[in-house]
């Protein structure tokens, strides 16, 4: 239960609203990443649900820096400090190019930005188009999948990673 706590108490404190009226979706599965520096500091909760209108990230992140980072789903279950490269490339079951900017692409595990305000809290949500949870090209493949957070912002155009710069935060996704 905390895990779902925490990203809807961080949504709360960065003030988003929205308008569309409440509705009901089921979840049939959930799978959690605590977020870390490579100092293992632990900085924020990242949930990949598979829902009836489909599969949906949520992020909440705190004791950031003020500003925009790249945010992006990388192939491999894995974050081994100092630098995540163990998380792989960005998720990318279709073999496109990085980008919601780029005609080649984009990745599945293209994010928009991670916007932090003053307070050092940033929080997302959006639905992965067109991604799928389980099976042999989902998110929660063998090898499972990995959250990153770089060091700058993503210029939603350049492959492979958007010059994001420095992986800085990982998370590793797990059931349960």
């Amino acid at each position: 239960m905390r895990t779902y706590l925490i990203p809807l108490m961080l949504l709360a404190a960065t003030g988003c609203s929205t308008t569309e009226t409440a509705r009901t979706v089921a979840v049939s599965d959930v799978a959690t990443a605590n977020l870390v520096r490579a100092d293992g500091s632990n900085v924020g909760v990242a949930t990949l649900s598979d829902r009836s209108d489909g599969v949906w990230l949520s992020v909440a992140a705190v004791k950031l820096t003020p500003g925009t980072y790249g945010i992006h789903l990388h192939a491999v279950g894995k974050c081994d400090a100092p630098d995540f490269t163990t998380a792989g490339p960005h998720w990318n079951p279709a073999q496109k190019q990085h980008g919601f900017d780029n005609p080649m692409g984009t990745h599945a595990g293209d994010i928009r930005n991670l916007v932090v305000n003053a307070g050092g809290v940033g929080a997302i949500e959006v639905e992965l188009e067109g991604a799928l949870y389980e099976g042999p090209t989902g998110a929660m493949d063998a090898d499972g999948i990995a959250l990153v957070i770089h060091e700058k912002a993503d210029d939603y155009a350049t492959d492979p990673s958007g010059n994001s710069g420095k992986r800085v935060i990982c998370g590793v996704f797990t059931k349960g």
